[in-house]
Formats: C-alpha cells, structure tokens, sequence
C-alpha cells in the first residue's frame, strides 16, 4: 500500500513538471491579450533585451511586441526611418499615451538601429537634415 502511494505521488510529480515544461517551452505571449500593466512590464523588458548589434528586423519586433503605441516615419535620401514607440511606463492615468510614458525604438530600412533617447535623437536629425 505505501508502495503504491510514493509512486502514484511521483507519477502525479512526473506529470506536473511536465506539463509545466511544455507551458513555459511552447505557449507564446501574446501582447494583444495582456492588460495594460502587464503589457508595459512585458515591453520593458523585451526591449531591455534588445541589442543594436544583433541585427532586429522590424518584422520581428512587431510581431514579438505588437504594434506599436504611436509611430513616426520619414524618407531621406531613399532611406526610410521609423521611430517606433512602445509603452512601458505609465505617468498620468488619463487614458492617453504619450511619448514620455514610452521606450523608442528607430528602424532604418526595417533594421533596428537605436532605441530609447538615442533613437529619439537620432531620428529628429535625419527629421531636420531631410528638412533642410
């Protein structure tokens, strides 16, 4: 009788690790279905991980983050700059994302070149030398 509990308990064991494995191995976030607090937890630290160097396509980023929350774009010299913004922290409980509640993310022809302020600066100096 003891025999048959310790190994019906490792059997239930067995049987959780592994469920639990195939949840955190195959089930995908999906940003669409989270809640506004979750989702710029999620962002923050998606974002965090990204490095300028490991060649992101925009592609990509969207469709691990979703779209964006407000996006600007312009044309210089046949180049295309994207400024992608994601939420990741809330300021004001207005219903309204701003800029300041937001992580940018700057695309040069769909590849992620900067993020954060640098993507901000460098994208309003291509803003001002397309401009000029």
């Amino acid at each position: 009788m003891k025999i048959k509990a310790v190994a019906l308990f490792a059997g239930g064991f067995v049987l959780y690790v592994l469920l639990t494995l195939a949840v955190l191995l195959f089930y995908k976030d999906d940003p669409a279905q989270m809640s506004w607090q979750h989702r710029e937890n999620f962002n923050a630290k998606v974002i965090g991980r990204y490095k300028i160097t490991d060649n992101n396509l925009q592609d990509d980023v969207i469709k691990r983050l979703g779209g964006p929350d407000i996006t600007k774009a312009i044309e210089v010299n046949g180049a295309i700059y994207q400024l992608l913004y994601y939420r990741t922290h809330r300021k004001l409980a207005d219903g309204i994302t701003t800029e300041d509640e937001c992580t940018a993310l700057l695309f040069a022809n769909r590849l992620l070149v900067a993020k954060g302020e640098d993507a901000i600066s460098q994208y309003q100096q291509y803003a001002a030398n397309g401009n000029s």
